[in-house]
């Protein structure tokens, strides 16, 4: 089987990027040849991104028509497409005769925001997309050109629907996702739930003496580590050290708020760990919080906390409560609400035979129903079935002669 990836960047970014990073290397581990059509360079581990890849093919140092014609001529099976903003590579790919799977990590494919929340108040949008989204969100921040601030014309987000509902297949991470695909128009019949799985071997927790909170993970606003921090003010009376592992937009702000609340140091802020070190942090954490106020669908390293056996509290969030049982592997609190989210970390830190009861409890859960080989094996199957059936469609068809 030939597969073609196709991402907007190369490179180390967020859980979208570890997710075509772990996949693209066991592809290759399991003798499959692997491709990847790409954007902009991300600056932080392109060379390990480079690795497992037989070929890539940049629409960022050349025009994206040559780079999509290099792709083609290298002649995939079948095309993964991760995020891809680009509209008119997005349709080029759709009027191919390759089949077309698509995994939707987030938001992105229909809110311009990619957040699904209002920017004033942090609220999670419910509405399906449509016109009225440019009165509410149709003022962008932007990061890469010369004004601070651009306009998202809604047209661009509906052309992206209706572009990508012609996919073959499009794999979600969670019920959450599901539904809100066919909230917007999408074939229930080309859905498929398959939640990510951590791809490093478990590393036994074999201690929960630290009273240690962490937060793993990008550092922006949707990401809710201020939250976290009014929520560790409410409790600074108890014995406890907290580390921010992680970096972002947000990052600045978070620490200005740290020292407002006067908690320099109780809060240390890490940075992005490596690998090593981040195994390192969760070994020693009693308990992680994951406190996103957008409706994410599936952290990736909410499994990563899970499978060393970390018990977690987060805001009822998105597919959040899809995974986090209240009770069972941690706590849920109502999105914003500081003082319950503060009542579910302070159990844990009073009580480490708790704390070693739920962190058990998620790690069972993911050793057995998110393992990785297991992952992999079922995404094989995936695309294999729809390169199947788009075979036999193509030779169902008879040839039509001028």
């Amino acid at each position: 089987m030939r597969i073609l990836l196709v991402h907007d960047v190369l490179g180390k970014q967020g859980g979208a990027e570890t997710n075509l990073l772990q996949v693209a290397r066991a592809f290759h581990e399991r003798g499959l040849s692997v491709a990847l059509l790409h954007g902009r360079e991300t600056g932080v581990g392109v060379e390990e991104f480079r690795a497992p890849f037989d070929s890539l093919f940049s629409w960022d140092t050349q025009p994206w028509q040559a780079a999509l014609k290099q792709a083609l001529q290298w002649r995939p099976d079948v095309m993964y497409v991760h995020k891809l903003g680009h509209l008119d590579l997005l349709e080029a790919l759709t009027r191919g005769p390759e089949p077309l799977v698509r995994m939707m990590h987030d938001h992105d494919i229909y809110c311009q925001r990619s957040s699904r929340y209002f920017p004033w108040n942090r609220k999670i949008c419910t509405k399906k997309a449509g016109y009225h989204c440019a009165l509410t969100c149709g003022v962008l921040r932007d990061r890469e050109g010369p004004l601070p601030v651009k306009f998202a014309w809604p047209a661009k987000k509906l052309r992206e629907i209706e572009l990508s509902k012609r996919f073959q297949l499009n794999i979600t991470v969670a019920d959450y996702m599901s539904d809100q695909l066919i909230l917007h128009g999408f074939d229930p019949d080309k859905i498929t739930i398959h939640p990510p799985a951590p791809a490093e071997p478990e590393v036994e927790k074999i201690c929960y003496d630290e009273k240690l909170v962490i937060f793993a993970g990008q550092v922006i606003r949707g990401k809710g580590a201020d939250r976290m921090l009014e929520a560790l003010k409410r409790i600074e009376n108890e014995d406890w050290q907290a580390i921010v592992a992680g970096n972002g937009t947000h990052l600045d702000y978070c620490q200005k708020l740290n020292q407002k609340l006067g908690l320099e140091d109780r809060v240390k802020f890490a940075g992005r760990l490596d690998k090593k070190d981040l195994n390192d942090l969760f070994l020693r954490a009693r308990v992680a919080v994951v406190p996103s106020l957008w409706p994410e669908p599936m952290p990736l390293v909410a499994y990563e906390l899970m499978a060393h056996a970390i018990p977690i509290v987060g805001f009822d969030a998105g597919g959040i409560p899809y995974w986090l049982k209240d009770g069972v592997n941690g706590f849920l609190a109502p999105v914003h609400n500081t003082e319950i989210m503060a009542e579910g970390i302070l159990k844990l830190l009073r009580d480490p035979a708790l704390a070693e009861r739920q962190g058990r409890a998620g790690q069972a859960h993911v050793q057995k129903n998110h393992r990785f080989p297991q992952y992999i094996d079922r995404l094989i199957e995936l695309l294999g079935s729809v390169i199947t059936r788009s075979t036999a469609q193509t030779v169902s068809q008879p040839l039509v002669r001028a």
